[in-house]
């Protein structure tokens, strides 16, 4: 579910365009006329996502005493995913269309004509729905499991069927004793897992908003029944701050209570972090209250006592969850798209070859690359790239002597660095370079021996 809101297509179009032609995201399989839905991620693409990951894990696992991290199985037992209510439930609703056969979420249609969405009609075509690509009659609805089947095992007729996880949640969960046991932590505690999981959506798209393919940060904390309650307003807070000081926009940051009759069967209450994304607002983020469902699930099909003794309190009890469950790939887009500055160039000059310049303002902590360094002059180069190799054993850096300084510039502005390096002539005599920040246009002079210990206070 989403609050509409004012819709950009065009700022899309113009992410998708930089992601492509700088190098952060392709469409996979490119070269064989692509595959639905699956993205790469190029150069710089993959060290923005990397530091999207970095900072979460900081955040959650490396500044926290209780909360441990974990990396699970992306094959599991099955009978994991009949404990968790997948096999049964993990469903979309699913109509095709006779004439053209493709598919379409049917609570999809029935909200564009103003239907409830759990409304399963006999014929949508008495409502005046048909199919959106060729206008071909629609079939009846029936529920399609988003879980990717599989085989486990070498020898044809000895296989067992097994799935694809559709979230990292479920390995944290079976693992809730094991973490317990050998990290001697005490409830409350947190356990913190990146990975990818695999949806078979019906109607993925929005870029790398929804895909078949995708990563999650995920975080499940453990706790007393009776804290449940002050422990999931704790980490709202906590998440909304993460989001704040990465430098999102705050007017586009929005928290939106779930009603009761949106509560999954699992959640005593829910809060989605949402995005006022260029085609809607839609969720980054969500922040649920699990109540007792999960480990109670896995004990009764596993057989295993998941309860908790707590000492203190001489008291034996199933804990509550508090999940945080983000996109990693929603976010390096909401980052992206963030970030996105479109600055006039022109300066009252109209003869100005480009009216506007794009710069990415990614928070200094996010940027693919930290530094860049330029030389004036190619005859410059030598010593300019001894200074390359020195800077980059610190930090991300490039080196670009192709073109004119200005254009370098901008080359840089537009994937998010930071900080440009110039080497020019004086500075081989007086041992220092200019230093051009990104936001401000700002130049400095500063000592080649001081480099290291300014960008380190720079960029951290």
């Amino acid at each position: 579910m989403s609050n509409k809101t004012s819709t950009n297509p065009e700022l899309m179009e113009k992410i998708v365009s930089l992601a492509k032609r700088r190098g952060f995201i392709f469409q996979s399989s490119e070269i064989y006329g692509g595959i639905n839905s699956i993205y790469d991620y190029g150069p710089l693409g993959v060290e923005l996502k990397n530091n999207v990951k970095k900072q979460w894990w900081k955040a959650m696992v490396q500044l926290r005493d209780n909360v441990e991290g974990l990396d699970s199985g992306i094959l599991m037992h099955p009978k994991i995913w009949e404990a968790s209510g997948h096999l049964a439930g993990f469903t979309d609703p699913l109509v095709d269309c006779k004439l053209c056969k493709k598919r379409f979420r049917a609570d999809h249609l029935l909200e564009a004509k103003g239907l409830k969405p759990d409304f399963r009609p006999d014929s949508f075509s008495e409502h005046g729905i048909n199919c959106p690509e060729c206008g071909g009659e629609l079939t009846k609805v029936r529920d399609f499991n988003l879980m990717f089947k599989t085989q486990l095992g070498a020898v044809a007729g000895q296989t067992a069927e097994i799935y694809l996880r559709p979230e990292t949640a479920q390995g944290i969960y079976v693992n809730f004793l094991n973490v317990l046991n050998s990290s001697r932590q005490k409830l409350p505690f947190g356990i913190a897992q990146i990975g990818k999981a695999f949806r078979n959506e019906i109607t993925p798209g929005n870029f790398t908003f929804r895909m078949r393919e995708f990563e999650q940060m995920e975080m499940q904390f453990f706790v007393h029944p009776k804290e449940a309650d002050k422990w999931f307003a704790y980490w709202q807070e906590q998440r909304r701050d993460w989001y704040l000081d990465l430098g999102v926009d705050k007017s586009k940051l929005k928290f939106r209570k779930h009603n009761q009759n949106e509560l999954a069967h699992y959640a005593r209450s829910a809060v989605d972090v949402e995005y006022d994304f260029p085609f809607d607002q839609r969720e980054l983020e969500g922040i649920h209250n699990r109540g007792d469902w999960d480990l109670s699930r896995h004990q009764k099909f596993s057989g295993q006592d998941l309860q908790y003794q707590d000492l203190a309190i001489k008291e034996k009890f199933t804990p509550f969850i508090i999940e945080t469950s983000g996109g990693v790939d929603r976010a390096t887009l909401m980052f992206l798209l963030n970030a996105y500055t479109e600055v006039d160039t022109r300066s009252g000059d109209e003869d100005a070859k480009h009216d506007q310049e794009v710069i990415l303002k990614l928070d200094k902590r996010l940027a693919p690359i930290k530094v860049a360094i330029l030389p004036l002059s190619k005859k410059l180069a030598k010593e300019a790239l001894a200074l390359y190799q020195d800077i980059r054993q610190s930090c991300m850096s490039d080196y670009d002597e192709s073109g004119a300084i200005g254009r370098r510039y901008r080359r840089q502005d537009e994937i998010g660095t930071p900080y440009c390096l110039t080497f020019d002539f004086d500075s081989l005599t007086d041992k220092k370079v200019t230093i051009r920040d990104r936001d401000t246009m700002a130049q400095e002079r500063v000592a080649i021996g001081e480099l290291k210990d300014y960008l380190r206070e720079k960029l951290n």
